[in-house]
């Protein structure tokens, strides 16, 4: 919303002074050209304050004017890892100094958080093809050939933590944005290998991977769960 005309300080004190003299907010509107609410506000700020000029507003004045804001907005929602002292040192080159706390501010009033960024398995365009067609082949499949599948899948665990954890902006309900992840993939030393599956029937434990997952090693998985359990051919 625009900001509205302020009235001079001769008009503020005609409208006290005739407000003194028994006349009403609409009449004095119309007598001095103005809104009887502006002559109401005015009137009633005389009452409170005995003054009629504008009050000094309280703590400093805000160093983040709204284009400045509008270009920290656009930039965290462009590059989601951005980092606040990426933002202050862009802010610095542009004349404005703050602080990183300063920067914190302008996106969480826009409903965005800095948070560590979700680790998704590295998907090429082909996978994601693939996936969308088994998406649409399997659309109308009843819920009882569901019940005969069997899903499984292996993962990476660092036993030294994490790496490569980034900081992203984003709303609470895109974590999984891919602008907001960071790809992982499936190799690389010092880590351990895990093997999992699941059906509609239940789970089974986990079983660590030596070396690498082949037919051999699958079957004795299998023969050990006794997949019979899992609705699976005994």
């Amino acid at each position: 919303m625009a900001k509205t005309r302020e009235l001079c300080k001769d008009i503020r004190d005609q409208i006290v002074d005739l407000h003194k003299a028994g006349m009403g907010y609409s009449t004095i509107g119309k007598l001095l050209g103005e809104k009887a609410t502006t002559a109401g506000a005015i009137i009633r700020k005389w009452k409170k304050f005995k003054m009629t000029v504008n009050l000094p507003l309280s703590g400093a004045p805000c160093k983040i004017s709204p284009c400045v804001a509008s270009m920290i907005m656009r930039k965290v929602r462009d590059q989601p890892r951005t980092t606040r002292q990426d933002l202050v040192n862009d802010l610095k080159r542009a004349g404005t100094t703050v602080s990183k706390k300063t920067i914190s501010n302008t996106p969480r009033r826009h409903g965005l958080k800095s948070c560590s960024a979700r680790k998704v398995p590295l998907l090429k365009p082909a996978h994601f093809q693939a996936h969308l067609k088994f998406a649409n082949d399997h659309l109308d499949d009843p819920e009882e050939e569901w019940e005969k599948v069997m899903w499984a899948a292996e993962t990476k665990l660092d036993p030294f933590g994490l790496n490569s954890t980034r900081r992203v902006w984003r709303k609470k309900m895109d974590e999984y944005n891919p602008k907001n992840t960071i790809p992982t993939v499936k190799h690389g030393g010092g880590n351990i290998i895990l093997w999992g599956c699941f059906s509609a029937k239940g789970t089974v434990r986990l079983h660590r991977i030596e070396g690498r997952m082949d037919g051999a090693m699958y079957r004795k998985i299998l023969s050990i769960e006794d997949g019979s359990w899992l609705g699976l051919p005994a």
